[in-house]
């Protein structure tokens, strides 16, 4: 495991982490995301408290995970049941030229 030291900055403060090489871009990005769309919730909403404008962007992100989950799920559940729909009709057909 290649450990690498990051730091990012969400609302004037600065957060040291030690991660993953392999996730350094993401983090980063999540943090600028973080960020950005607590200034957003800032602006939208007059500057309130920074612990309720982080409550509001984890709130919304999650909302989006959850519903990127669910829709997964459904896909893939779809996914599967079109699958064995295809394996019956191949193992239907399969059969048939058997008996020939």
């Amino acid at each position: 495991m290649d450990k690498l030291s990051v730091t990012v900055t969400i609302l004037e403060r600065t957060y040291k982490l030690a991660i993953e090489r392999k996730d350094e871009v993401y983090l980063r990005r999540a943090a600028n995301l973080i960020d950005s769309q607590v200034k957003d919730y800032a602006k939208v909403y007059g500057h309130k408290d920074n612990q309720d404008l982080l409550s509001m962007v984890a709130l919304s992100q999650i909302t989006q995970l959850v519903k990127m989950y669910d829709d997964i799920k459904y896909k893939d559940n779809n996914l599967i049941q079109k699958l064995s729909e295809l394996d019956v009709l191949l193992s239907e057909e399969l059969e048939k030229t058997e008996v020939m």
